[in-house]
């Protein structure tokens, strides 16, 4: 018996589709990826400079739509779910775009909140941490979602208007960040102890396979971190994508929204940051998972 589920994270930066196959062979469940895709078409730069997502967006974006219902029909996917973040609920035109796909193309986009957004990372990151205290930084194109995580329960959670993308338009004030720093100070108590970061999102990543040759310990220091943010600074766009081979979409936000990871571990003097390789899209497959698992577990 096998399961196929999709999941679509469609971010103010990037876009990413995933379609994985839940196996049950004699008990044994197992997972395995059959399509991943990333297109980085940017909403961002329309929806925080106009409030608009624009003509030309609108049209690829229902193109990329298009496709990724196409490879859903063709994978011949169980179920599936779609979500869009801060761009999307931003934009003024954001759920007529999203009503237009579903009548045309019968593709079910949800438009999420932060909260949400946060819910659905931790449903995968909570169970493999142990009962400390640990700041969870999920830097976005838009928003960064922040959750203060203790005994393995989420104890608060905000969501802030500051993005990599929302930066590069100017769009982020000192105000939303001097916003996040009062956050962490006001939330995060004496007896909570050392404080852990967790930092989720492509550009933590990247920053920390920059920062270390060997990648297979998911645990970054900020002493390492800071000194490949400050050489980040000093090249220019070109030589982010020539030298270190950077995606486009990725050199640009890079210095951005490593600025915001830094700072909320500063404020909560955070010196270590795990960084596991999960997203959104690992979320809604946990999501979609658990609503089929008894039918998995039956082999219905």
């Amino acid at each position: 018996m096998s399961l196929k589920l999709a999941a679509i994270d469609i971010g103010s930066n990037a876009i990413r589709f995933q379609v994985t196959n839940v196996i049950n062979y004699n008990g044994q469940l197992s997972f395995k990826r059959l399509e991943y895709i990333r297109f980085p078409l940017r909403l961002g730069n329309d929806v925080f400079k106009n409030l608009l997502i624009g003509p030309e967006k609108e049209d690829r974006f229902f193109r990329l739509m298009n496709a990724f219902k196409l490879l859903i029909d063709l994978y011949e996917v169980d179920d599936y779910y779609a979500c869009a973040t801060s761009a999307m609920r931003e934009s003024k035109n954001g759920r007529t775009i999203v009503q237009k796909v579903e009548e045309l193309l019968g593709l079910e986009i949800n438009i999420i909140d932060g909260n949400e957004e946060a819910r659905f990372i931790n449903n995968v990151l909570l169970k493999d941490l142990d009962h400390g205290t640990y700041l969870h930084i999920d830097v976005g194109g838009g928003s960064t979602e922040l959750n203060i995580i203790h005994k393995r329960e989420n104890v608060q959670s905000h969501s802030f208007k500051l993005g990599s993308v929302r930066t590069l338009e100017q769009t982020t004030t000192q105000f939303e960040t001097e916003k996040m720093v009062a956050w962490i100070h006001s939330n995060l108590k004496p007896e909570y102890g050392l404080i852990k970061a967790i930092g989720t999102g492509g550009n933590i990543q990247k920053l920390y396979e920059l920062s270390y040759k060997s990648t297979k310990d998911k645990i970054a220091d900020i002493t390492s971190l800071e000194p490949t943010l400050a050489y980040l600074k000093t090249l220019s766009q070109d030589e982010k994508i020539n030298k270190l081979r950077l995606n486009p979409d990725r050199a640009d936000v890079i210095v951005p929204a490593g600025n915001i990871y830094i700072g909320a571990m500063k404020a909560a003097k955070a010196r270590k940051i795990l960084v596991p390789d999960i997203g959104l899209k690992d979320g809604i497959m946990q999501m979609l998972y658990e609503k089929h698992i008894p039918d998995a577990l039956l082999g219905i």
